[in-house]
C-alpha cells in the first residue's frame, strides 16, 4: 500500500483530455459557426490595425506605437487558444500532450498579463499627451517607449513563469480530463492530487499585484487627465481627449473586469461550467472588439483608413488629394 501511495503521487499524464464548453454535438457545430468569425474578424482586425499604424506616417507616434503592439498582443493570445478550440469542437475527443498544455498556460498567462500592464501604459501615454502636449514627444521618446514595452512584456513572462512552473510541478493523478477548451489554470488545480493551496495563493497574490497595480496606475493616470481635461477651454481638446480616453477605458473595462471574475477570488468561488463562458469573453470575444473599439471612436484611425484605402484601391484619387493636401 505504501509503494502504491508513493507511486500514485508522482503520476505525470501523456496527454489531457478537453471536456471542451459542451458535450452536444449540436451545439459544438453551432458555435464553431458562432467563434470562427469571431477569431477570423480578431485576426483580421488586430492584424489590419498593425498594417494601418506601419503604412501610415501620421499614426507614427507613442500612442500608435503602443496600440499596434496591444494588436499584436490580441492577436497572438487569441491564436494561442483559438484555433485549437474551434478544432477540438468538430471532434468526438480533444485532447493535449502534458508538454504543449504547459506551453499554452505559458503562452496564455503571458500575453494576458502583459497585456494588463501595456494598458497600464497606454494609461501613462495618454496623461502625457493631454497633460504636456507641446513636451509629448520629448517625454514620450522612443527609448522611454521600448522600456516600458520591454517591462510590460518582463512583467507578464515573469508571471506566467510562476503560474506555469507551479502548476506543472503538481500530479495529476485524480483525472486527465481538464473542464475548460484550454489548458487554463483553475481547471489544472482541480485535477490534481497535490495540496493546491500554494498554487491558490500564488494565483490570487501574483494576478492581484499585478492587476491592482495597473489599476491603480491606469486610475491615478485618469485623475491627472480629468484635471487636465477641465482645465481646458478648447471643445475639440476635449472631444480629442474624450475620443481616445473613451476607447481605452473601454478596453481596460472589458479586459480587467473578466480577468478579476476568473483569477482574484477565493477558489471556494469556481464553477468550472459557468467561467467557461467567461475564458470564452477574454480569449476571444475582446480581442475582437478592441480594434474595433479604437477604429470606430477614433478620428485619426477612421482617416488613416481612408487614405490608405485611397493609396492602394484608388492610386490617381490617392495621389491627387495628397498634392492638394501639399499645395
Amino acid at each position: 500500500m505504501s509503494l502504491e501511495n508513493f507511486t500514485w503521487t508522482r503520476v505525470t499524464p501523456a496527454e489531457f483530455i478537453l471536456l471542451g464548453i459542451t458535450n452536444r454535438w449540436d451545439l459544438r457545430v453551432t458555435l464553431f459557426l458562432i467563434f470562427l468569425p469571431v477569431y477570423l474578424i480578431s485576426l483580421l482586425g488586430n492584424v489590419g490595425m498593425m498594417m494601418l499604424i506601419h503604412v501610415d506616417a501620421r499614426l507614427h507616434t507613442p500612442m500608435y506605437f503602443f496600440l499596434a503592439n496591444l494588436s499584436l498582443l490580441d492577436a497572438c493570445y487569441s491564436s494561442a487558444i483559438g484555433p485549437k478550440m474551434l478544432v477540438d469542437l468538430l471532434l468526438p475527443r480533444a485532447t493535449i500532450p502534458y508538454l504543449a498544455c504547459a506551453l499554452q498556460m505559458f503562452v496564455f498567462a503571458g500575453l494576458a498579463d502583459a497585456e494588463c500592464c501595456l494598458l497600464a501604459v497606454m494609461a501613462y501615454d495618454r496623461y502625457v499627451a493631454i497633460g504636456n502636449p507641446l513636451l509629448y514627444t520629448t517625454v514620450m521618446s522612443p527609448g522611454l517607449c521600448l522600456a516600458l514595452l520591454g517591462a510590460s512584456g518582463l512583467g507578464g513572462a515573469v508571471s506566467a513563469f510562476v503560474h506555469t512552473t507551479f502548476t506543472f510541478r503538481l500530479s495529476f493523478c485524480h483525472s486527465q480530463e481538464v473542464n475548460s477548451f484550454f489548458c487554463d489554470i483553475p481547471p489544472l488545480l482541480a485535477i490534481s492530487c497535490n495540496d493546491t493551496s500554494l498554487n491558490e495563493l500564488l494565483l490570487f497574490t501574483v494576478c492581484g499585484f499585478i492587476q491592482t497595480a495597473t489599476v491603480l496606475a491606469i486610475a491615478v493616470s485618469y485623475g491627472f487627465i480629468a484635471g487636465a481635461v477641465i482645465r481646458t477651454r478648447s471643445a475639440e481638446g476635449r472631444r480629442r481627449a474624450a475620443s481616445t480616453c473613451g476607447s481605452h477605458l473601454t478596453a481596460v473595462a472589458m479586459l480587467y473586469g473578466t480577468l478579476i471574475f476568473m483569477y482574484v477570488r477565493p477558489s471556494s468561488s469556481y464553477a468550472l461550467d459557468t467561467d467557461k463562458m467567461a475564458s470564452v469573453f477574454y480569449t476571444l470575444v475582446i480581442p475582437a472588439l478592441n480594434p474595433l473599439i479604437y477604429s470606430l471612436r477614433n478620428k485619426e484611425v477612421n482617416e488613416a483608413l481612408q487614405r490608405t484605402w485611397s493609396r492602394f484601391c484608388c492610386p490617381a484619387r490617392g495621389t491627387s488629394d495628397w498634392a492638394q493636401e501639399a499645395a
